[in-house]
């Protein structure tokens, strides 16, 4: 099987974009607090990013396939950290 060029720059676009979470949920998950990230932002973006991976399938394609399942992924854990830490936290008064 051979891969087109636009399959690689379609595969080294998605890799750039997925790992750019990587940092925040490391730094979520060594700090175990997620104040300062937003509920709706990254609810809305985990909502686009699981229609991506549906059109992906839907097209059979590969990079974005492959792109949107690791990014899911990594929101969902962010949003779970977010969840649990922020129960966590005592309330500001």
């Amino acid at each position: 099987m051979e891969i087109s060029p636009v399959t690689v720059i379609g595969l080294l676009a998605a890799s750039c974009t997925t790992i750019s979470f990587l940092p925040q949920v490391l730094k979520t998950w060594k700090s175990k607090s997620a104040k300062d990230l937003s509920w709706g932002m990254f609810s809305i973006f985990a909502t686009g990013v699981f229609l991506w991976l549906v059109y992906g399938l839907m097209i059979s394609d590969l990079p974005i396939i492959l792109a949107n399942a690791v990014t899911l992924l990594l929101v969902l854990t962010i949003l779970y950290f977010k969840f649990t830490f922020d129960r966590d936290e005592p309330a500001a008064n």
